[in-house]
């Protein structure tokens, strides 16, 4: 029981859609452009490189809230012995949030910016080294959804080489599962060869409010 209140408090604080709302300060509809996602590689395209930065750092921090809170609500803090679980669980419904918000019928981002915050918090190392890795991919080949395909494939391969039980190892593979899922038409481009390349601050021509 305690790990779906966990999920479902992630859930509510995953739903605030940031790329959503800067988009409605510009007077668009984020979801109406681009790719469609209301994700932080999408703000950037169509409003350019300011509006994403806010969109990536607040898309990371409400899901490290998530991660963070969860145990002093439905346990005794951090003292707890199964806090890091139920986080983990927090952290997983902050990433369906933000992918499946309930008042946007069920349409927001992709999860990216969500997951890397988690997995920051999960184990530091881990998360270092699938940065770096993910870093050399952008860096190589302007793909942002090759490297955070990259990312989410061997997160739960460190976590397992780091000797994490199989609850931990699951719940992180389940974060790339859901990235693998609403990325499939970016595995189609880029086997392809026709996915869209990263470039900062890449602004499009659209008319807005600001």
């Amino acid at each position: 029981m305690e790990r779906i209140i966990a999920l479902l408090i992630g859930y509510v604080i995953g739903t605030f859609q940031t790329g959503y709302f800067i988009g409605k300060l510009y007077g668009i509809d984020i979801r109406e452009h681009g790719s469609k996602s209301a994700g932080m590689t999408n703000v950037n395209r169509t409003l350019g490189m300011n509006p994403a930065a806010v969109v990536f750092v607040v898309d990371i921090l409400k899901a490290m809230l998530a991660f963070i809170l969860v145990p002093v609500l439905i346990a005794d803090g951090w003292s707890f012995s199964n806090w890091y679980i139920y986080s983990l669980y927090a952290g997983l419904g902050a990433i369906l949030g933000h992918d499946f918000p309930f008042f946007m019928k069920f349409k927001g981002g992709k999860g990216i910016s969500c997951t890397l915050g988690i997995l920051l918090l999960v184990d530091w190392r881990m998360a270092v080294a699938t940065y770096i890795v993910g870093f050399i991919l952008v860096v190589l080949f302007r793909y942002i959804s090759l490297a955070s395909l990259a990312i989410t494939l061997l997160a739960p391969v460190f976590l397992f080489l780091l000797g994490y039980n199989w609850e931990v190892v699951g719940i992180v593979a389940g974060f790339g599962a859901l990235a693998w899922f609403l990325h499939r038409e970016n595995i189609k481009r880029l086997w392809n060869k026709c996915e869209n390349k990263f470039t900062l601050g890449n602004k499009s021509t659209i008319k807005t409010k600001i």
